[in-house]
């Protein structure tokens, strides 16, 4: 008698079953021991540090809360802000002007721009307000008019911070520009754009990608910088906490104002940069 052939179809697969399958395709995480350890232990060094802060009277929050707001302070914050901006602006507007020549053709443009920049980067800004705080010693006169007390503080202030800041503005446009493809440059002259259309549309656009992130760290190392100012008796914010403590003695207080409005400020500044970094980088793969 002959073999019958088992015509039945294949039984399925056995179904996954909780019981025998779970263990064998459990996804076992990485134990991050040493992250765990290291932020425990920084948290028993912060706690200590903060608790100090917030309870030792030296401090004197109380004085801190009565000074934050007064109109003192809040004329030497607005000061403070009013140079930071306008000083961001023309030595921006300068910088890119000495970028472009040090890009150009020319040699003597390159070379007059090279040298500006050498020059300013090369000696410190207080030197260099001080300077032009005593120009009337250097130049009595200028073309038939007497410099001494020509320039007023804050002038001497907003020229000697601008001209600081475009030597470093003029590299920061540069390094944007250089990071153009030459290709988006060519295919611009093509179209038979100007030179300086091209910088206005085609490049300076495009370069504002790596124009934008060095920029905002300069925005804020100004701001912090114009404190600088109070030497020369402009009476930006520090100056401003400075005139008070130096009535009531109460230094660490008034000081602490001070601290806390640029931190303010400079994290509302964090936050513009972040956006606006975001708003150059779309349709890149660093957009986020």
């Amino acid at each position: 008698m002959s073999a019958q052939t088992d015509t039945r179809p294949p039984s399925p697969p056995a179904p996954f079953t909780k019981s025998n399958d779970a263990d064998r395709l459990r996804i076992v995480p990485v134990r991050r021991t040493g992250q765990w350890a290291a932020a425990v232990a920084a948290l028993a060094l912060l706690a200590p540090a903060l608790n100090s802060v917030i309870r030792n009277e030296a401090f004197q929050w109380d004085v801190v809360a009565d000074y934050f707001t007064t109109g003192a302070v809040l004329r030497g914050l607005g000061l403070t802000l009013w140079l930071t901006a306008l000083v961001m602006v023309l030595g921006f507007a300068l910088g890119t002007l000495l970028a472009v020549l040090r890009l150009s053709s020319n040699h003597v443009l390159r070379a007059v721009s090279w040298g500006y920049v050498w020059l300013f980067r090369s000696t410190p800004i207080l030197v260099q307000l001080l300077f032009w705080f005593n120009i009337g010693a250097l130049y009595p006169e200028i073309l038939g008019v007497r410099t001494v007390n020509l320039l007023g503080p804050v002038t001497v202030a907003v020229i000697g911070l601008t001209l600081h800041e475009a030597a470093y503005a003029a590299e920061v446009v540069r390094g944007g520009i250089l990071s153009v493809e030459r290709g988006q440059i060519e295919a611009a002259q093509s179209l038979g754009l100007g030179p300086w259309r091209r910088l206005r549309r085609i490049v300076l656009p495009q370069a504002m990608r790596s124009i934008v992130p060095p920029a905002g760290n300069m925005l804020i190392g100004t701001l912090k910088g114009t404190s600088i100012v109070s030497v020369i008796a402009v009476q930006d914010l520090l100056y401003s906490v400075q005139l008070v403590y130096h009535r009531t003695y109460q230094v660490i207080p008034l000081l602490l104002v001070a601290t806390i409005w640029y931190a303010v400020v400079t994290s509302l500044l964090s936050i513009g940069q972040h956006y606006i970094e975001r708003h150059y980088a779309r349709g890149t793969a660093g957009a986020r």
